[in-house]
């Protein structure tokens, strides 16, 4: 399979494996990448997902080849767009395992993820000027949003490389560790996430990464909604009760 679902404990292990093309998108990647996100986000025990690739590339955006031949748009799918994850819509937290370089289609996919941990010698960008293209699956306006506009549009009008470090620096990575580092480092964000009430940590996520497009009325609302959605779960309950009794929560997601 071009995409492979693994789960561990409470967390999905996403792997693009198609190495032998750089893990360019075709059409069945773009399939089965959507059905990996399904089975993570429909799995009530699955409550943070990692996204990683398998090779010296964590994907090199669009098969060129799949678009010469006539089949560009199977590299889109209805539900989550360009490989099946740049337009899906979720509510579990998705983390970004990077090593090998991401570009064009690569970076967009990263900048689908909610978080990224990155190898040092990792490189982003959004080369399709320098062919006459244009990145479509998002990163015109994404990058914008994590990095700034102005950093973004030298990034995407010279379509020159953004290193890893600079993209620590500036906020689109959350941490830069060697490369036989980042599946454990990735493992160890997943984890402090999922020391916490999964359904807390979703209504949460899903008021933040609004931050950017909502106004402040809009995300009051929001707010409010996220909280009135968890005061009537078991989880909501047992917070309180491990604090009083001194031990940890046992979370069930309910």
């Amino acid at each position: 399979m071009p995409v492979e679902y693994v789960k561990k404990g409470n967390v999905a292990i996403i792997t693009m494996n198609r190495p032998e093309a750089r893990n360019a998108i075709n059409g069945e990647m773009a399939a089965t990448m959507e059905a990996a996100l399904d089975q993570m986000e429909s799995d009530p025990e699955v409550w943070v997902g990692i996204l990683t690739a398998v090779g010296k590339a964590f994907c090199a955006g669009a098969d060129l080849k799949e678009i010469s031949a006539g089949n560009g748009g199977a590299l889109s799918t209805k539900k989550g767009g360009f490989a099946g994850i740049a337009r899906r819509e979720r509510t579990k937290p998705l983390i970004a395992a990077i090593t090998g370089s991401a570009l064009a289609g690569g970076t967009e996919v990263a900048l689908s993820c909610d978080m990224i941990i990155a190898a040092d010698d990792t490189n982003f960008g959004l080369p399709e000027v320098k062919r006459s293209l244009v990145a479509g699956a998002g990163g015109l306006f994404r990058l914008p949003r994590v990095i700034g506009k102005s950093v973004a549009l030298e990034v995407i009008l010279t379509g020159d490389p953004l290193s890893s470090q600079r993209a620590y620096e500036l906020g689109m990575v959350n941490k830069v560790v060697p490369e036989a580092q980042v599946m454990d480092e990735a493992l160890k964000l997943a984890a402090r996430i999922t020391a916490n009430a999964p359904l807390a940590v979703a209504a949460s996520r899903a008021v933040a990464i609004e931050a950017t497009s909502k106004t402040d009325d809009e995300l009051w609302k929001a707010s409010g909604t996220a909280f009135a959605s968890i005061i009537n779960t078991e989880d909501y309950r047992e917070g309180p009760k491990a604090f009083i009794e001194k031990r940890a929560p046992v979370w069930k997601g309910k």
